[in-house]
């Protein structure tokens, strides 16, 4: 993809795969444990009992331990996002990294559909040269 034309790169060339998964009721010592294991900043949280899946990041995390939070006690249910913002695979990827800066999210879960189908972040829209066009059209 490198030094592919940035418009005609879309967000399912990017993507990542659903790698690290947690459930609401993993600690976020083992959430950040699946995290490392998977190389990435945020775990999708997925449960029968939730209305829809929901992500937790690193910045949870870090927000978590710099309250005073203990990682092996307290669960993902109490520091999740449920409110996501998403993208479509076939989206342009400026367009899906242009939310993510305007929102101040580096990740995105991608829906097919109702389909979960995938994971974009900030470092995917960066790997694939797409951040100089998100930049340009950010401003």
């Amino acid at each position: 993809m490198i030094g592919r034309d940035a418009d005609g790169v879309r967000v399912s060339d990017a993507m990542s795969p659903l790698n690290a998964i947690v459930g609401p009721e993993h600690t976020l010592r083992q959430a950040a444990q699946r995290m490392v294991q998977h190389r990435t900043g945020a775990a999708v949280v997925m449960d029968g009992s939730l209305p829809g899946p929901a992500v937790i990041t690193e910045r949870d995390l870090l927000r978590a331990v710099a309250e005073g939070r203990d990682p092996g006690e307290e669960t993902v249910q109490d520091h999740m996002t449920s409110a996501l913002v998403t993208a479509g695979p076939d989206w342009p990827l400026v367009q899906a990294g242009s939310l993510m800066v305007r929102h101040g999210v580096r990740h995105v879960l991608v829906f097919d559909g109702t389909d979960l189908v995938g994971i974009l972040s900030m470092r995917d829209v960066v790997r694939v040269g797409g951040l100089a066009a998100v930049a340009a059209q950010a401003h």
